[in-house]
């Protein structure tokens, strides 16, 4: 699908023209999103740029916009805080609203994560929140910075190194984020919330995810983001988050709730390369979206399941589900039950009850672990009960695949 980025200018909340780009696709946006970068960074971040063309490529229009004295907007950097950059949001939340419509996601990297949480009250019409890799506390900037302090604190302001670049840094900029307090606006917000994060992330420690999952309540959602940098800067990390956020929010956009998608529609699984590593693969099923990949020892990236993985999960999901109905029907105290499915290929005539003697063949070995007041007598009939899950019958099953070729879109 196409996307356009088209130029935008707004006034920000301190007077000042600011800079932005709304990329869009083809045909009306189903929602509008707005994008807040990372702390000195500016609207063309190789994860602002890439996460927005993403999202618009998916039908929802993103606004990404440069903070007052950042980028190509008007400004002095030195005369904002962090209370700013919150005003500058709810400033381009009203552009959206005036010239489009409110945007129904909010999406905020490293310290613009920790604004759009400030700001999400402020815009009645979000219906979701996504941070990445953000701070559960703006103050967790002046570590940046934090062999400047003194000076600043002493001469009421300082020029300090970056990023590589230099900023002037004010006393009130300091005393600006010491008096921020985020959790009680993250418990009272009232929207739902997508938490990304990087266990290693070197700028932003993961505890900072904890909290801000923590204070939140639901519906809320966190995604490890494994060995992604802090910036995103990996083409596949950023295209990852896109996608995920994507599917994520579907069920919160008007007229997009999961009860009302087409039965039909919802039992089609689309699967298609995503370009991570050779064979890293996007599972899209209704509003969900998942991912297949194969380890590196076969030259895989392990960005998701392996196929035989995933074939495995349905029938321990079959199992269950199957285990749990039954036991619902009869009126069995099962508290819980969780399966282990191994999958194997085995020699044919090491297979006591297979019917061929020929080559090898497909084991999957099952560990059912129920739990709850259950005697041996429910014990073994919920054992028989499993081999009945449709899963089961299916893989013993003669089965028809059916190919044929359809028209690329």
């Amino acid at each position: 699908m196409a996307v356009t980025s088209e130029r935008i200018e707004f006034t920000g909340a301190l007077g000042e023209t600011l800079a932005a780009r709304l990329d869009s696709g083809p045909g009306a946006p189903r929602a509008y999103a707005l994008f807040a970068h990372c702390f000195t960074c500016s609207k063309d971040v190789f994860a602002a740029s890439r996460i927005a063309e993403g999202l618009a490529a998916q039908g929802i229009a993103t606004l990404r916009f440069d903070f007052t004295g950042l980028g190509a907007s008007d400004g002095e950097f030195a005369n904002t805080n962090f209370s700013s950059n919150v005003d500058d949001l709810v400033s381009a939340a009203d552009y959206l609203r005036d010239n489009h419509a409110a945007p129904a996601l909010l999406i905020g990297h490293s310290l613009g994560g920790a604004a759009v949480l400030a700001a999400a009250g402020r815009v009645a019409e979000a219906r979701a929140v996504v941070t990445i890799g953000a701070p559960s506390d703006p103050g967790h900037v002046r570590h940046l910075f934090s062999a400047d302090i003194d000076r600043i604190e002493a001469d009421g302001e300082a020029e300090v190194k970056l990023a590589g670049r230099s900023f002037t840094i004010k006393k009130q900029f300091l005393e600006d984020i010491a008096g921020q307090r985020l959790a009680d606006g993250i418990a009272a917000m009232r929207k739902a919330l997508l938490v990304f994060h990087a266990p290693l992330d070197d700028y932003v420690d993961i505890s900072n995810a904890g909290i801000i999952f923590g204070a939140a309540k639901h519906p809320k959602s966190f995604v490890s983001l494994d060995d992604a940098d802090h910036l995103l800067t990996r083409k596949d990390d950023a295209i990852y988050v896109a996608d995920v956020i994507s599917a994520w929010v579907h069920r919160y956009l008007d007229g997009e709730a999961v009860s009302d998608l087409d039965e039909g529609e919802a039992d089609v699984v689309t699967v298609s390369e995503n370009g991570i590593g050779k064979f890293g693969q996007d599972i899209a099923v209704g509003p969900h979206l998942f991912h297949a990949d194969e380890p590196p020892s076969v030259g895989g990236r392990n960005s998701g399941p392996t196929p035989y993985q995933l074939l495995s999960a349905g029938l321990g999901a079959c199992t269950t589900m199957t285990l749990r109905l039954y036991a619902g029907h009869k009126k069995i105290p099962l508290d819980r039950v969780s399966v282990d499915v191994r999958h194997t290929k085995v020699h044919a005539d090491d297979c006591e009850s297979c019917e061929t003697l020929d080559g090898k063949i497909d084991a999957f070995t099952r560990e059912i672990t129920l739990e709850g007041d259950l005697d041996a007598e429910t014990r073994q009939r919920l054992l028989e009960i499993a081999d009945k899950c449709p899963v089961h019958r299916t893989l013993h099953s003669e089965v028809q695949v059916v190919t044929t070729l359809k028209e690329a879109q």
